[in-house]
């Protein structure tokens, strides 16, 4: 929903009516993740996407529909059903989309959804997709941490577990369908609650003020990350050098990330991309970096002979085989790469791979599943 929001809240703040269709679940290679969404406005416009093409058509046809009627709906599409051929689902993968009429009336807490998110204040929508009892669906659940929950899902237990581990799936920061029993049994089967984890966008961190780091902000800023560029010198840490950072930061980096840590602004999303390559800057960060507790991704950039000087330097310093296996040195996969921006994509590849366990081999020389 995050991407369709802008346009989602305009229709709902104009008073009108909308046909919402979203992925809560995915089997084998669907094209789009958990929470995707596709709309279908007033003027029979479609904005956003629950495929990339290959079932939209049904989508909207079944949006227009529930938005007149307003019964919400859980319809799957895939090679499984017998007309998932007439729908265009040929890639293989199996989607189960909820449609749902959005308006003022069934979505009074849009607003104040979209302000935490604008925020960047983490916000979970909890939502009955399936159940038994045809009453049940379409209830829906805001949570926030700290807070207490908006909304009921229908009874206390059925609250109370989905709370649980909506708040789970916002620390991780990921969307996710819950299953449980009728009335929340953990062990049991026939409700399914898809939650939304708005969390706020994970962090990349990236330290050295060179033409390099300009290019990993925007690939970084392309991958959905907030993008912070640190450096010591004053002269080279501008806005104007990196447009495509959120901010710029003018600071020892070992400092800064001791720092952030300290205020709790890194997690295990994080990811850290130390490109300066000298070590009186490198070493001191990668003490601090490499001692996290939690952290995605840790790289560093360099020669062979900068990578080799460098492991020696943070052996002396006292870190051990451990610390230093989480270092990924020189940064990136092989991919030739000669420009910063060509260095960027090998940068960006290797956090991809290494965020869903991917081997960075070519797609071509392996068998079985593409997506795991």
């Amino acid at each position: 929903m995050r991407e369709v929001l802008p346009q989602l809240l305009a229709w709902w703040e104009a008073g009108e009516t909308v046909g919402m269709g979203t992925v809560v679940a995915t089997f084998r290679s669907a094209p789009r993740p958990p929470g995707a969404s596709m709309l279908v406005g007033p003027d029979a416009s479609a904005v956003g996407s629950v495929s990339g093409g290959c079932v939209e058509g049904a989508v909207y046809d079944l949006a227009q529909e529930v938005a007149t009627t307003g019964t919400p709906t859980l319809q799957r599409y895939g090679v499984s059903d017998d007309d998932a051929f007439a729908v265009g689902l040929t890639c293989g993968g199996i989607l189960d989309v909820y449609v749902e009429k959005v308006s003022r009336e069934t979505f009074p807490e849009l607003a104040d959804i979209a302000a935490d998110i604008e925020a960047g204040r983490p916000v979970a929508v909890a939502t009955v997709v399936d159940h038994p009892d045809p009453a049940y669906v379409g209830r829906r659940v805001v949570i926030r941490p700290d807070e207490p929950a908006t909304g009921s899902l229908g009874s206390p237990r059925i609250d109370d577990a989905v709370r649980d581990d909506a708040l789970g799936l916002l620390a991780a920061g990921h969307n996710g369908t819950l299953s449980y029993g009728p009335d929340g049994e953990r062990r049991g089967e026939g409700m399914r609650v898809f939650v939304w984890a708005f969390a706020p966008a994970p962090r990349m961190l990236v330290f050295g003020a060179i033409d390099f780091a300009a290019a990993v902000a925007r690939v970084g800023g392309f991958l959905g990350y907030h993008v912070t560029v640190c450096d010591a010198r004053p002269v080279f840490a501008t806005t104007s050098r990196f447009p495509g950072a959120d901010e710029v930061v003018v600071e020892w980096p070992h400092r800064y990330l001791a720092a952030e840590q300290e205020a709790g602004r890194v997690d295990a999303r994080t990811v850290i991309a130390v490109l300066t390559h000298d070590p009186k800057f490198d070493v001191p960060l990668l003490e601090v970096a490499l001692r996290l507790p939690e952290v995605g991704y840790v790289g560093a950039m360099g020669s062979r002979r900068t990578h080799d000087d460098r492991m020696d330097r943070l052996r002396e310093a006292g870190l051990g085989d451990d610390e230093l296996g989480r270092l990924r040195s020189p940064i990136g996969l092989d991919l030739g790469a000669r420009t910063p921006e060509e260095t960027a994509i090998s940068i960006a590849a290797e956090i991809v791979a290494g965020r869903w366990g991917g081997s960075g081999e070519p797609l071509g020389v392996l068998s079985g599943r593409i997506h795991a």
